[in-house]
Parts: C-alpha cells; sequence; structure tokens
C-alpha cells in the first residue's frame, strides 16, 4: 500500500507569513517522521495550478491569516475536491470576522465583552466608549494591529486613522477586560486542556509574546478554580460547535478573578488555524491530553476531508 501523500499549505503572503512558514516546516518535518509522503508548497498565486497537477491526497493548512484562514484557500481546495485540515470555508470566514464570530459565540450562550465595529476613516474624535477599551483589525490575527487604550488617555488612537495603518477599513471596538489570559483548545469534538499565558516583560499577549523565545510562559494546567476550569472547556467546546469548526480550534479568554474567585470569564475570539511552533499553544495541549506531536498531526490528516 502506497503512502499518504500530505501537501503541507505554508508561507503564503498575509502578515503571517514568518508564522505560517515556522508552522509549516515544523508539520512537515513531523509528518515525514509520521511515515507520509510530504510535499512542501510555499503559497502563492498560482496555489490552485499546482494542487490540480500534485493531486495529494491530503492538503494539511499551516498557513495563517487572511487567504489561508478566512475560506478563500478552503474553497479552491472544495473546487479541487482535494480532502483539507481544519474548518471549512464557512466557520473559516466567520471565525476570521471578530465582529460577526462574536455575535455568534454570544447567540449560543457564550459571554462576549461589549463591543462596535467601526470604519477606521470614520474614527471618532471623542472616545467610541468610555476608556479601557481595545482596539483591534476586524480581520487579523496574531495580535497585529491591536492598540490597547487605557484609562487616562485623554483622545482616541490616531494611528487607527492614519496612512500608516495597513489591517484593513473595520476596526472593533472592544471594552477592555481585566485579569489572566486564558486559551483552550479543541480537538474534534473534545476540549483539550486550558492553558494560562503569562507574557514575560510585554504588556499582553502580543506578536512578540506569542512566538519569540521566552516571550510568554504557558502554564499547563492553569492554576485555577476545577469550576472556572471546566467553565473555559465547555465554553470553548460551545463556542467552536456554534461557529461550525472542525479538526482544530482554539478559544481565547480572559478572567478577572481581582474580586472573587467566580469572577467574569470572557470570549474573546476563536483561532482556525491555530500555530504549531515549537512555542505554540495547542501542540502543549495535545501532549498534556497525551498526543505526541506526531500522533497529533497524524489524527488531523486522518480526519481531514472536504465538505467541511
Amino acid at each position: 500500500m502506497s503512502r499518504k501523500h500530505v501537501a503541507v499549505l505554508m508561507g503564503g503572503f498575509s502578515s503571517e507569513r514568518p508564522v505560517s512558514l515556522s508552522s509549516g516546516t515544523a508539520c512537515a518535518d513531523a509528518l515525514e517522521g509520521e511515515g507520509f509522503q510530504v510535499t512542501r508548497i510555499d503559497v502563492d498565486r498560482d496555489i490552485s495550478a499546482k494542487l490540480a497537477a500534485l493531486r495529494p491526497d491530503v492538503a494539511f493548512n499551516a498557513l495563517h491569516g487572511p487567504f489561508g484562514e478566512d475560506g478563500t484557500i478552503q474553497g479552491i481546495l472544495e473546487y479541487l475536491e482535494i480532502p483539507y485540515t481544519h474548518s471549512g470555508v464557512l466557520a473559516s470566514a466567520l471565525a476570521m470576522d471578530k465582529g460577526k464570530a462574536k455575535g455568534v459565540a454570544a447567540a449560543a450562550g457564550v459571554p462576549v465583552a461589549q463591543s462596535e465595529v467601526i470604519n477606521r476613516f470614520a474614527f471618532p474624535v471623542e472616545h467610541p466608549m468610555k476608556p479601557p477599551y481595545v482596539v483591534k483589525p476586524v480581520r487579523e490575527g496574531s495580535s497585529f494591529g491591536v492598540v490597547i487604550v487605557r484609562e487616562d488617555q485623554a483622545h482616541p488612537p490616531q494611528i487607527i486613522s492614519s496612512p500608516e495603518w495597513r489591517y484593513g477599513e473595520e476596526v472593533i471596538v472592544e471594552r477592555y477586560v481585566y485579569g489572566r489570559e486564558l486559551t483552550c483548545g479543541v480537538m474534534g469534538e473534545k476540549a483539550l486542556g486550558v492553558t494560562e499565558v503569562v507574557p514575560q516583560g510585554h504588556n499582553f499577549y502580543d506578536y512578540d509574546a506569542k512566538y519569540a523565545a521566552g516571550g510568554s510562559k504557558h502554564v499547563i494546567p492553569a492554576k485555577i478554580s476545577p469550576n472556572i476550569y471546566q467553565k473555559i472547556q465547555t465554553l470553548a467546546l460551545r463556542a467552536h460547535q456554534a461557529i461550525g469548526c472542525r479538526g482544530v480550534s482554539r478559544s481565547d479568554f480572559r478572567y478577572d478573578d481581582r474580586f472573587s474567585e467566580d469572577g467574569e470569564v470572557i470570549w474573546l475570539e476563536v483561532n482556525t488555524q491555530p500555530g504549531m511552533t515549537p512555542t505554540s499553544l495547542v501542540p502543549e495541549m495535545a501532549g498534556h491530553a497525551g498526543y505526541s506531536f506526531g500522533e497529533f498531526l497524524r489524527w488531523m490528516v486522518e480526519d481531514a476531508s472536504c465538505s467541511r
């Protein structure tokens, strides 16, 4: 019997290209170690022609950011009838739009923070809500373009409407939630462990805290009460199912326990293409659940399909 041929899609042309190359390389190496025939593809505008000629058994999607996780590459793979990993067209597009994803999650009973979507060119001269609040691009990942507006800041951030801004026309303005950064992966229909992310030398979990060696400390299992731990797992699975995610996803939360242990748990977003770098969270969660990195990726390849 011939080995299953897996095309690992990586790189691409979003702001997250370096992260995708790192994820893709790690995944390709591990899949080869699992005995798969692997072709590494640095994705460009000719990807549909390359895939049509290659005809792999499975496409392992290691792309991050626009094109890779917004339903676009998923649509190409559906058209070519090549089974692929992670979420399908609709769930990918929905999860990538932070405003719409929050609406769906909230309707499913997942607690979210007060927010509104604003065109950046119409960004108000007065604060759009009482500080502190956070401004994020609607359709970016890896904390690109995130601006935290503190309580003592007199005016809205001017960078949002300036020519230097390169993260799209729409931004989401969201109430700042104090507290601890918690995250939980979902694998199929099962929530993995809860990790607390503690940035080291950073004000919040920004790009460098996520991807630079030593940028953050990951505590798994998170040192929180059992009822909060279980609540985070339940909400991560609920968001995964409400948005229609498949394969692996990761939900991020804030947990404000300043005044009581029960505190406030707020869901921030779901990531349908979690990082697969050496410092990434979901591979650690899978390891905590007893899967080696190779076994985890093998599960994802075997889970791949079309019409996701």
